[in-house]
């Protein structure tokens, strides 16, 4: 049986574009994975395709699979997703599969009772180190929280100016919904066996302005093929509970 592999960190912490890397530097790696596919009750952004990046579905039908063997069901940043774990397992069978997304979803997936049986690594993208987040939560007069949200506002509002121009109300509300959850997110990354601390977020030019990544993006790419081959000891930082309060 193959690997579950979760990818996961807060919004704009630079997933997207490591998966992207490692699909144009690393196709033999990269074409060897399979993904998994939630369900979603929102509509798909432009771009998006059903059955692909989503089985995008009323709501209503999701709600109703709450309680239905094989499905878990969970509500993310007001959006309500399942993952049928019948599903999963043929792919396992076959190999690994890679989820990239939301650490609300990655989470339950490692520490879900359904899915606690099959093998799993987790991999969680910071865009803050260890250090940084001790040295916040140990700081008179900081609130780490708000500190969080804003290192958080500033990289999706890059991201967004760069996607749309102009912001609108509704993108400004989803900036700040996303951002407001990066503190929380952060919180769950002492369930993963690798923090890859990238300061590099989404919106870094590090990313794409030259051939290969580089800085922060070339190490968490680096570190990233190397637990997808299964040579990932060492890889990154781990964070325990207990580490800030």
């Amino acid at each position: 049986m193959g690997r579950l592999i979760i990818l996961t960190g807060p919004s704009c912490a630079g997933k997207s574009p490591l998966k992207r890397c490692v699909a144009r530097l690393h196709p033999e790696i990269y074409h060897r994975l399979s993904h998994v596919v939630l369900y979603n009750s929102r509509t798909p952004r432009p771009g998006e395709v059903d059955g692909k990046d989503y089985h995008f579905r009323e709501r209503a039908e999701i709600e109703g699979c709450r309680g239905r063997q094989g499905f878990i069901v969970m509500d993310v940043r007001g959006d309500l997703q399942a993952l049928d774990v019948n599903g999963l397992l043929p792919q396992l069978e076959a190999g690994d599969v890679l989820y990239e997304g939301n650490p609300v979803v990655a989470h339950e997936m490692l520490t879900n009772e359904t899915l606690k049986e099959m093998p799993s690594v987790g991999i969680y993208l910071s865009p803050l180190s260890g250090e940084e987040m001790r040295f916040v939560h140990q700081t008179e007069g900081v609130d780490p929280r708000r500190f969080v949200t804003d290192v958080s506002r500033r990289k999706l509002l890059r991201r967004t100016r760069r996607q749309k121009g102009e912001l609108s109300l509704k993108d400004l509300e989803e900036v700040e919904r996303r951002a407001g959850a990066a503190y929380d997110e952060l919180k769950l990354a002492v369930h993963f066996e690798h923090v890859l601390v990238n300061h590099d977020g989404e919106d870094s030019d590090n990313w794409n302005a030259f051939y290969f990544p580089v800085g922060e993006a070339r190490r968490a790419l680096l570190d990233f093929v190397a637990i997808l081959v299964g040579d990932g000891e060492g890889c990154g930082e781990q964070w325990r509970t207990g580490d800030w309060s």
